[in-house]
């Protein structure tokens, strides 16, 4: 996300490392190159401007911590400044919206408003518990129709949509009758996606506005595609001077996206950003946090974000019976099966890793991250029977034969996931030894159970309870 933002920071922050008090013109030198990478970035010619003016402030102008070194001065005041070039009290939900809470999404042809409807339907029902109901008034673009129902029953969200050949049928009639269904089988929120255009144009916004009217949103946002920059915060100045625009939700975030939509569209259209899209599956929209996209732009990690998708995908209850038996050395490769599963429905693991702390340094290193690789080691596990699963010591020449043929892979693969695993318990028996009393016997009951003692439906690790 941003890597070309966060490796020009990065070597403007390296040529202060070290340096205990920074000069005026090692600032002016630096902040010119922090310019230049901004407009690079497309970034609003004025508002990369006006950034640098204020970091140059702080970093001249303002106190100084002494002992700190100019570094970290400067991450503190690039931070600060990034948090308030894209941060905003405004929450991402509407305060006290009607019932249904009516959501509109408006933007143009291209920018992904379909798919963020299902999203954002997914992450009010996940995330808030609300029943939703989903309002296909997109009968512009051939097709919009048809993918929101398809991605409403793959979701579970319930979709209103009628035929856009029938007599009669127009987005305001549709928008109308949605709302009406919502009020009447009491639904939470109503989120209506509406048509676009390749451009901005009257019929474009007759239309919207049109809709807009008949349904009275709580919230219109603006959904933009950070992938066009500039021109994205553009068509957001267009759309802020026709329409009551709530905020702005920014998708394909994660793909080529070089940063200038992110930071400009705040401080040019003055609407905050509410939410980013940052894939392609239903579950890749994350509230925006200026905060922790700082964290990102400067190579500092996201780890709450980390933490987040930990706690929607893991059981916990399973993690700690997975790490009683990793300590004790009991781990199968049903175990491992069950590990990756839960890895994988957190996503792919260059994102996760690209959450890290410093992994804008490690960009080579995230190149070459294969999600296909875990899919390879899922397959040969499941080539396994129940019983070489359980005891994986019986797996002899034949057997592993069988399953590297089952798997559509090489011997020589499931040799080396046998012997890594073999690895893995060699080093979790060690560590079980030095986890076997005393003060390091109470920190793994701590990890495990805030209260200090287990779960009562694990299996009982010999001392510990």
């Amino acid at each position: 996300m941003l890597e070309n933002l966060t490796s020009s920071f990065n070597q403007v922050l390296d040529r202060f490392r070290g340096q205990r008090k920074l000069s005026p013109k090692e600032v002016e030198e630096g902040l010119r190159d922090v310019r230049r990478a901004l407009l690079e970035a497309d970034v609003h010619f004025q508002v990369a401007k006006n950034f640098t003016k204020r970091v140059a402030e702080e970093l001249i102008g303002g106190d100084k911590l002494k002992g700190v070194a100019g570094s970290d001065q400067a991450v503190h005041a690039f931070h600060k400044e990034l948090v308030a070039l894209m941060g905003s009290d405004l929450p991402a939900l509407p305060a006290n919206p009607g019932h249904p809470m009516v959501l509109l999404l408006a933007g143009l042809q291209g920018a992904g408003k379909t798919t963020t409807a299902a999203k954002l339907g997914l992450w009010l029902h996940k995330r808030q518990n609300r029943k939703v109901l989903l309002a296909a008034c997109d009968l512009q673009r051939p097709g919009a129709v048809d993918q929101l129902v398809t991605l409403g029953k793959q979701l579970q969200i319930d979709v209103y949509s009628e035929n856009p050949g029938d007599k009669g049928v127009d987005p305001v009639s549709v928008a109308k009758n949605a709302l009406k269904k919502a009020k009447e089988g009491k639904y939470d929120a109503l989120i209506v996606d509406s048509a676009g255009r390749l451009h901005i144009d009257d019929a474009l916004m007759t239309e919207i506005t049109a809709v807009s009217k008949t349904v009275s949103p709580d919230a219109t946002y603006l959904v933009l595609d950070s992938m066009t920059g500039q021109d994205a915060v553009e068509s957001a100045k267009a759309f802020s001077e026709k329409l009551d625009l709530y905020s702005v939700i920014l998708t394909k975030i994660d793909g080529d996206a070089r940063g200038g939509a992110a930071l400009s569209v705040r401080e040019v259209t003055g609407r905050p950003i509410a939410f980013l899209g940052t894939g392609e599956t239903p579950s890749d929209l994350e509230e925006f946090d200026a905060s922790r996209l700082a964290n990102r732009i400067l190579d500092m990690g996201d780890v709450v974000g980390l933490v987040e998708k930990a706690q929607e995908s893991i059981d916990e209850e399973v993690a700690a019976e997975d790490y009683m038996r990793m300590m004790q050395g009991r781990l199968t490769m049903e175990d491992l099966l069950s590990q990756f599963k839960m890895l994988r429905k957190m996503g792919s693991m260059k994102k996760l890793l690209g959450m890290m702390p410093g992994a804008g340094r490690m960009s080579g290193l995230l190149d070459q991250v294969d999600d296909k690789e875990i899919s390879r080691i899922e397959a040969i596990v499941l080539s396994m029977t129940p019983k070489e699963r359980l005891h994986p010591e019986i797996l002899d020449g034949s057997r592993r034969k069988r399953i590297a043929r089952g798997a559509g892979v090489q011997v020589s693969d499931v040799n080396r996931l046998y012997k890594s695993f073999q690895q893995m318990q060699k080093q979790m028996k060690s560590m079980s030894k030095l986890m076997t009393g005393g003060r390091s016997k109470k920190r793994m009951l701590k990890q495990l159970n805030q209260k200090g003692r287990l779960p009562n439906n694990i299996p009982g690790f010999p001392g510990l309870r």
